[in-house]
């Protein structure tokens, strides 16, 4: 993976709605920024640093992913959620996540995607539904 190196970077950035609050996910009776759509920019933000260089045909998914939420985020606040490349292992992409709002660092941890062949998934998907 020649395109592939430590040190690549992506973000994901939002303004914190009803449809990412804990009350409207059912995570928590709060409306404030919930945690699964903490992780989801999180991913999104380690898959924007890497899918785009990938080969034609291939993707990455998520494999493992250790977080720490550390504050809460209001309705109407901005939250950037931040993905730095650590290191390359065959197929396994590990990355350093984070998460801001415009106050404070929200969520810290780390996360490893995998690169998987869509084909060859959609392969072992399509024989294990029987389909």
């Amino acid at each position: 993976m020649p395109n592939l190196v430590p040190g690549l970077t992506g973000e994901r950035t939002l303004i914190v709605e009803e449809r990412h609050t804990a009350a409207h996910l059912g995570s928590g009776g709060v409306p404030v920024y919930a945690t699964p759509m903490m992780i989801l920019a999180m991913e999104e933000a380690a898959l924007s640093a890497v899918d785009p260089r990938l080969e034609p045909g291939q993707v990455t998914v998520g494999y493992h992913l250790d977080v720490k939420h550390l504050a809460a985020t209001p309705l109407g606040m901005r939250v950037t959620a931040r993905a730095e490349l650590l290191a390359v292992d065959g197929r396994m992409l590990s990355f350093k996540v984070e998460a801001f709002d415009e106050k404070e660092k929200i969520g810290e941890g780390t996360h490893v995607r995998a690169i998987i062949n869509v084909a060859k998934f959609k392969e072992k998907l399509a024989a294990k539904s029987g389909v």
